[in-house]
């Protein structure tokens, strides 16, 4: 999944990038290698975190890391991004009101794409807000759906 993601993507020079339900980073990882600056990520698992933290040393660049919940970051932040990733656990039961956040805040720049990967058996809406569905790939059970900022 990340691969194709990433291919769909392409060279991310120039562009911001934000990870969000980071995990371990190696998304983040993946956008570092392919050029994005700066990148921050956000994971609020301690576990996780601490094996983000130690990933994330890895990269050329520093890559910025925050613990704590997603939905607190995002009230937050002021930072726009040009490219968010959502990977929220599929349980997860607040993706549209993630996607509105990001439709409607600071976080993601005007023009800019949100990511989001969510289980095929629980759809996210083509349109929240000023995002617009522009692309969906499907990998097994899940899928990951690209959005454009609109407005």
């Amino acid at each position: 999944m990340r691969e194709s993601v990433f291919a769909v993507l392409g060279d991310l020079s120039g562009l911001s990038f934000l990870d969000l339900f980071s995990g371990t980073g190696i998304i983040a990882l993946e956008a570092a290698s392919r050029g994005a600056f700066p990148i921050a990520c956000v994971e609020k698992d301690p576990g996780k975190f601490s094996q983000l933290l130690d990933n994330v040393s890895l990269a050329a660049e520093r890559i910025e890391c925050k613990s704590m919940p997603v939905e607190r970051f995002l009230l937050r932040n002021k930072i726009q991004y040009s490219i968010v990733f959502c990977d929220p656990p599929f349980p997860y039961r607040h993706r549209v009101d993630l996607l509105d956040c990001l439709a409607n805040g600071p976080s993601t720049k005007p023009g800019g794409l949100v990511l989001i990967h969510f289980p095929a058996e629980d759809p996210v809406p083509q349109i929240v807000g000023g995002l617009e569905s522009v692309d969906e790939r499907e990998y097994g059970r899940s899928r990951v759906r690209f959005y454009r900022r609109t407005a």
